[in-house]
């Protein structure tokens, strides 16, 4: 299966080590994609229809940063 034509070398190098995966893989793999995406368009609509409630978030992020709150995200993944 070629898909150079629409999709990035990542992805397709992607795709090409999910097929070699079982069926019952492959289907978990796309649902997570799929969940990952569909979370992400929540996101965005979330933000875009009320852009009040990034600018509260920024702000209380920002706080908590003040307040010595906040670490680093390399610290909470264990990298």
């Amino acid at each position: 299966m070629r898909y150079a034509e629409i999709v990035t070398g990542l992805l397709e190098k992607t795709l090409r080590r999910v097929q070699a995966l079982s069926s019952e893989e492959q289907d978990a793999i796309a649902a997570q994609i799929l969940e990952s995406l569909d979370d992400e368009e929540t996101w965005e609509r979330s933000f875009r229809d009320n852009p009040e409630k990034m600018r509260i978030l920024a702000e209380q992020a920002r706080e908590e940063h003040q307040r010595k709150e906040t670490r680093p995200l390399d610290e909470l993944l264990g990298e």
